[in-house]
């Protein structure tokens, strides 16, 4: 073999070596979601008192008077900030073409299409995925998942499948209580701070909302949380190397499903309301 070869030949490997392993990866997590998915209704009908615990847990959290209301106060101080300034600076914007009443009309398509359902998932994700993965992460290197097996407990149901219907409940609520906060907040960053009429934003609000924008953003939010709860719950589930690997991994599944979550929000928001959304109540 020529010398010089070597170098590319053990980069190629590497190379190689490296997309296996993403695949190899991907399959994991894959067949992971399938198996989650498959063992619900199972779930709902086994084990309904534990699943009622996650549900608590996530919407509520433990010693929530300290703790601002659990994921219920996260997502409708998130909500209610980021929508405030979405109302400002929108205001502002539109204020330059002589268009600030048209506020009500962005407060009703961006709050119920964008900011509710990202927000609720990304608090989820924040909050309560990232306590999945670290709960399952310390079950997997204490062997405790292997001892569920060993007492033929289905350990991917218990602990997955359960979680995983305990944020398909727990999520509605907490885009309701988003979607409520981001109203709220952009009435009152054209109201109260900029000085608009409550009448003008009334009409141009309630002139564009329609109930399958919220349908379907409530259905983004449902779409978000099972990619939060499978990516958390794989990266726990399949946990390695102790503390430092339970640490890692935590860290690995909050990137992954921020990245997943934005991706799909694009993909979702052209596959309900196209590339270019229509405003029949405009005309537009």
């Amino acid at each position: 073999m020529i010398p010089a070869a070597r170098p590319l030949l053990s980069r190629t490997g590497a190379a190689v070596r490296a997309v296996l392993g993403v695949l190899e990866v991907s399959g994991r997590h894959a067949t992971f979601a399938v198996k989650a998915v498959l063992g619900l209704p199972a779930v709902l009908a086994r084990y309904p008192r534990v699943v009622s615990r996650h549900v608590a847990e996530i919407s509520f959290g433990s010693a929530s008077l300290l703790a601002g209301g659990g994921t219920i106060g996260v997502v409708f101080a998130m909500s209610f900030v980021s929508s405030t300034q979405v109302g400002l600076e929108g205001y502002r914007g539109l204020d330059l073409l002589g268009l600030s009443p048209m506020t009500g009309l962005m407060g009703a398509l961006v709050n119920t299409r964008e900011i509710a359902p990202i927000v609720a998932s990304i608090a989820l994700a924040a909050k309560v995925g990232t306590g999945f993965t670290a709960q399952l992460g310390t079950m997997r290197v204490a062997d405790e998942i292997d001892a569920l097996e060993t007492m033929a407990v289905p350990s991917l149901r218990y602990l997955v499948s359960s979680r995983m219907a305990a944020a398909f409940i727990a999520v509605v609520p907490l885009y309701l209580v988003g979607l409520f906060a981001s109203y709220v907040a952009m009435s009152f960053a054209f109201v109260h701070i900029n000085g608009g009429s409550v009448g003008t934003y009334n009409y141009y609000f309630q002139l564009v909302l329609a109930p399958s924008d919220v349908g379907f953003s409530l259905l983004k939010a449902v779409i978000f949380a099972l990619i939060v709860t499978v990516v958390h719950c794989g990266y726990g589930y399949y946990a390695a190397g102790g503390p430092e690997g339970v640490g890692k991994a935590a860290g690995r599944a909050l990137r992954t499903s921020i990245v997943a979550i934005a991706l799909v929000d694009v993909l979702l928001s052209i596959a309900f309301w196209g590339l270019q959304p229509s405003l029949p109540a405009l005309g537009m």
